[in-house]
C-alpha cells in the first residue's frame, strides 16, 4: 500500500473538521468527492453556496447534507471572529471595522474558525500564495510551543531503496525558509521528527546535513549546522540527532561507520534536514524525478494548529492527501 494510502487508513480512525477556504475552486470540490467517499474528514466549505452548489452539479457531484458551506459575509460569527481578531491586532493599529473588512476574506475567516475550534485545521493555496494562507495563521494561531518557526517537509518514498525506513525518508526544509538560521534550523529538526512519527509512524532519526561531516571541512556553514544540533538536543533531549554530517554518511551504514564510528545516528538516518531551503528544493526535486521518488507535500509544521499550503499547481488527489494530513496533524490517530 502506498504511503498516501496509508495516510489516508490512518486518518479515517478519527476524522477531523477541515476548513477549505477556497470552496469555489473546482478542484477542492472534485476532492471533496473522495474525502467524502472514503470519510477520513467532516468538511466546511467557505464560499457562495449557490456559486458551490453550481459547480458541483457541472461536475456530478452531489454535495447533499454531507459538506457544511458557510459565506463568510453573511455567517453569524462574523461578528464573534472580528472582534476577536480586533482584541489579538489592535495594538498593531487595527481597527474593529478593519477587523469586520478582513473578516470577509475566506483565509482570515478560516484561521479564525481552526483559532476558536469551530474547525480542526485548516487547507488552502490552490489559488493563494504562501503568505497570504500562513499570515492570518500566524496572527492569530501562532506557532506551537516551543517552536518559532514555520516550515515544511515532504515525505519521499524511494522505490528499491534499503536506506531511511526502507526506502521512506523526511526531507526538510524544502518549501518555505530560504536561510534559517541555528535556531531556527534546530526548530525546523524537531518539528520534521514530530511530523514523520506522526503521520508514518517512523522512530526519527535526524541528521543534520551538510558539506562536512564531524569537522571534515572548517567553515560557518559547517558551524550553523554544528550549532543547530546542539540547539534541537538542548530543546528536546530525547530526540535521536546528530550532525553535521555528510548526506552520505547519514544515509549509508559502511560510509556512516568510518566517517562518524562513534555517531547512533550516521548510516541510519530517515530524517534529513538541510542547511538551506536551496539544498533542500534542489533535493528533493532530484530524488523524485532521478529516483522516480513519491515525493508527498509540502507538508507545513510547526503551528499551533494544522495550516497547511498547497502547491497552486496541484491537483484534486493531492488535495484529498493534504487534508488526510491535516487531519492527522489535528489528532486525528
Amino acid at each position: 500500500m502506498k504511503i498516501s494510502q496509508i495516510i489516508r487508513e490512518k486518518a479515517k480512525k478519527n476524522p477531523k473538521v477541515i476548513v477549505l477556504p477556497e470552496g469555489e475552486e473546482p478542484r477542492m470540490i472534485k476532492a471533496s468527492e473522495t474525502i467524502i467517499k472514503e470519510g477520513f474528514a467532516n468538511l466546511i466549505f467557505l464560499g457562495r453556496e449557490e456559486k458551490i452548489k453550481s459547480i458541483a452539479k457541472d461536475m456530478g457531484i452531489d454535495f447533499s447534507e454531507k459538506i457544511k458551506i458557510i459565506n463568510p459575509n453573511n455567517s453569524d460569527k462574523i461578528k464573534k471572529y472580528a472582534e476577536t481578531y480586533y482584541q489579538l491586532r489592535k495594538n498593531k493599529g487595527l481597527s474593529l471595522n478593519e477587523a469586520y473588512q478582513l473578516l470577509k476574506n475566506p483565509l482570515y475567516f478560516g484561521a479564525l474558525m481552526v483559532y476558536h475550534g469551530d474547525a480542526d485545521g485548516l487547507v488552502a493555496g490552490s489559488i493563494n500564495a504562501t503568505g497570504d494562507v500562513f499570515r492570518p495563521a500566524l496572527q492569530t494561531i501562532k506557532t506551537a510551543p516551543g517552536i518559532q518557526i514555520v516550515s515544511s517537509c515532504f515525505i519521499m518514498v524511494v522505490p528499491d531503496c534499503p536506506y531511511g525506513d526502507n526506502g521512506v525518508i523526511v526531507f526538510a526544509d524544502c518549501a518555505i525558509n530560504p536561510e534559517p538560521n541555528a535556531e531556527q534550523l534546530a526548530d525546523i529538526a524537531i518539528a520534521s521528527a514530530e511530523t514523520g512519527k506522526i503521520l508514518i509512524g517512523i522512530e526519527p532519526r535526524v541528521a543534520m546535513l551538510s558539506f562536512s561531516t564531524k569537522g571534515s571541512a572548517k567553515h560557518s556553514l559547517v558551524e550553523k549546522v554544528v550549532e543547530a544540533t546542539k540547539i534541537a538536543r538542548e530543546k528536546k533531549p530525547d530526540l535521536l540527532i546528530d550532525g553535521e554530517l555528510q548526506a552520505d554518511a547519514a544515509l549509508i551504514p559502511s560510509i556512516g561507520k568510518r566517517k562518524a564510528p562513534d555517531s547512533k545516528i550516521a548510516g541510519k538516518a530517515n530524517v534529513l534536514i538541510f542547511p538551506d531551503l536551496q539544498s533542500g528544493n534542489i533535493a528533493y526535486k532530484l530524488v523524485e524525478r532521478l529516483a522516480k521518488a513519491e515525493a508527498i507535500g509540502p507538508i507545513s509544521q510547526g503551528m499551533r494548529k494544522p495550516i497547511n499550503d498547497l502547491s497552486r499547481g496541484c491537483s484534486a488527489e493531492d488535495i484529498v492527501n493534504v487534508v488526510a494530513i491535516t487531519v492527522l496533524q489535528a489528532g486525528g490517530v
